[in-house]
């Protein structure tokens, strides 16, 4: 008798080959059978009608403080996704003592949007290595698989405390920091990421401590792998305006990947003020691969968006009527604004400003025209622009009456990348692209990413028709798999991780987000379900049904090549 079986579905089986009807029997965590099953299964699913795919991978998250407190994994795991890489973007939590660990959380607390005060009350801290941090996320019971870089922040901060914020590292420096990180890779780490891009900064205003890095640093840390032969870099992209230093940068990722010899990625998108990147990373790609290097992007499914909305963030924020306005309970914000003489002012304050700038993925100062309105009506659109000419009113006004209409249960989605949706499917179209970039697990009142997938399937397969779903399958589960390691899963075939995600082709879709403060110490955050999916299994188990958690927590930890030498 099979521990499950999966009846009466279409399998895609995520290759890019041809759909076909089959059964599916998993014994032991892994996939069994594949065909015309009459023995009985211990659980069972009726597929009918449904297809029967490989679990999705998510390359790019930051889960590496969430996983101590959420076993779901959360919103990934309600999206279809079972295996999640963590650790990039060069934060993570290790190498760090506990008395230290203000450390650590000073780059994540600005830089990826973690409330310091949920990492504080759901953290037992259990490390001071990477390695014993590998083991603590090993013990911890977890819905679905992980895997996860050494970050180049911890690591400085490690081993250079303060300085670590301050200034480069010294040829001692060095050499301590590539033996922390040779010690991680033999563990299992997926390798070593770092973050060079002025997003990303810490609340006191200084660069995270990446960014204090020589380029000579960075070389040598990821030549240290080459020379273990194990272990990818993920980055965190420097940004240039001036075209000759562009330059420079992209032959130096490109001399990296090719002396070196390890796999490099990260995302892109296209910018509205500088289309021409996305070209020219497409190009180092296969400029790279030419010479022996391997170098492949991360491609979002659509606009990387802010969400803003009164339980979370407003782009009025930061300004001293507002911050004042949203120091108070939500009543007392619906009493204020109650106040014909309170609002006239908190209006002109938020039409005349000023803002500050944005970093990273914080809410930006507002864009009207550009500021969607999310609704479930499925028809066009709309933007407070709109809803302001609408109602003869301006954009300040009516993006208030919308919020207390709705209870303050509405929010909004302003785009700051990707807008281009023709360069999107072209980045995603790219053969050295994987979907990627959700960063599950940070930005958690700012941006909802997790429908990656969600979004892919019902917006770019069934609405627009832009890939088959056997194309699509193949982009969230073999491309990703196969890139970062993963060679028993991503492909729906005996003997492999029986990781299967069960969806209607009909229906799947991500749902709206709302929110909710359910992190510890009530620390709140974006949460966005997803419909259409009937079950999700993790290494045999039936983890979701219907979005519902079956009581089951089968997932692992998934180390490196080494690990097991």
């Amino acid at each position: 008798m099979f521990d499950l079986v999966i009846r009466n579905g279409t399998v895609i089986d995520g290759s890019g080959r041809p759909r076909y009807q089959a059964d599916v029997g998993v014994s032991d965590g892994r996939i069994a059978s594949i065909g015309r099953i009459r023995d009985k299964g211990a659980d069972e699913i009726d597929a009918e009608g449904k297809f029967v795919t490989p679990g999705f991978v998510e390359v790019h998250t930051h889960m590496d403080a969430q996983v101590f407190w959420d076993s779901l994994g959360t919103c990934s795991s309600w999206h279809g996704i079972t295996t999640a890489v963590m650790g990039n973007c060069g934060f993570t939590l290790a190498p760090c003592a506990e008395a230290d660990k203000n450390l650590v959380m000073r780059s994540l607390e600005r830089a990826e949007d973690i409330s310091r005060e949920a990492m504080l009350a759901g953290i037992t801290w259990q490390w001071d290595t990477f390695p014993e941090y590998l083991d603590a996320v090993d013990r911890v019971p977890k819905g679905i698989n992980y895997a996860g870089y050494m970050g180049h922040s911890a690591l400085r901060t490690y081993v250079m405390g303060e300085r670590a914020f301050e200034e480069p590292g010294t040829a001692d420096d060095l050499e301590a920091m590539c033996r922390q990180l040779e010690e991680a890779v033999r563990a299992g780490a997926l390798g070593l990421s770092t973050s060079r891009t002025p997003n990303h900064q810490t609340s006191d205003d200084r660069p995270v401590p990446s960014r204090q890095a020589e380029w000579t640093e960075v070389v040598a840390l990821v030549n240290r792998m080459g020379d273990l032969g194990a272990g990818m870099f993920e980055i965190a992209n420097e940004q240039h305006a001036d075209p000759e230093l562009k330059r420079d940068y992209y032959r130096r990722l490109h001399d990296l990947s090719v002396a070196s010899g390890r796999p490099m990625s990260f995302i892109i998108g296209w910018s509205q003020g500088a289309p021409q990147v996305t070209q020219d990373y497409l190009d180092l790609f296969s400029e790279a691969a030419a010479h022996g290097g391997r170098i492949f992007g991360q491609g979002h499914t659509r606009e990387f968006m802010s969400i803003v909305g009164f339980p979370i963030h407003l782009p009025f924020d930061s300004l001293p009527g507002w911050k004042q306005l949203r120091s108070l309970p939500l009543e007392a914000q619906r009493q204020a604004l109650s106040d014909p003489e309170r609002r006239a002012e908190l209006v002109r304050e938020a039409t005349e400003g000023p803002y500050r700038t944005a970093v990273g993925a914080e809410a930006r100062p507002p864009q009207y025209d550009a500021l969607r309105v999310l609704e479930a009506t499925g028809g066009a659109v709309r933007t407070v622009a709109d809803v302001a000419k609408e109602r003869g009113v301006g954009p300040v006004d009516a993006l208030v009456d919308l919020c207390l209409e709705a209870d303050f249960d509405q929010f909004f989605a302003q785009p700051f990348a990707n807008q281009d949706m023709d360069e999107v499917v072209r980045i995603l179209r790219d053969p050295r692209v994987v979907v990627g970039g959700s960063d599950t697990g940070a930005h958690v009142s700012q941006v909802i990413d997790s429908s990656i997938p969600t979004f892919l399937l019902s917006h770019w397969v069934r609405e627009q028709q832009a890939f088959t779903w056997e194309e699509a399958v193949r982009m969230l589960t073999f491309d990703p798999a196969m890139a970062f390691g993963f060679a028993d899963r991503g492909l729906l075939t005996e003997g492999h991780a029986a990781d299967l995600v069960v969806f209607d082709p009909a229906t799947v879709a991500p749902g709206l987000p709302h929110a909710d403060t359910d992190l510890p110490a009530g620390a709140s955050r974006l949460k966005q379900g997803a419909v259409g999916i009937d079950a999700t299994v993790v290494n045999g188990q039936v983890l979701l049904r219907e979005g519902k958690h079956t009581g089951a927590l089968p997932g692992s930890l998934l180390r490196g090549p080494l690990a097991s030498r």
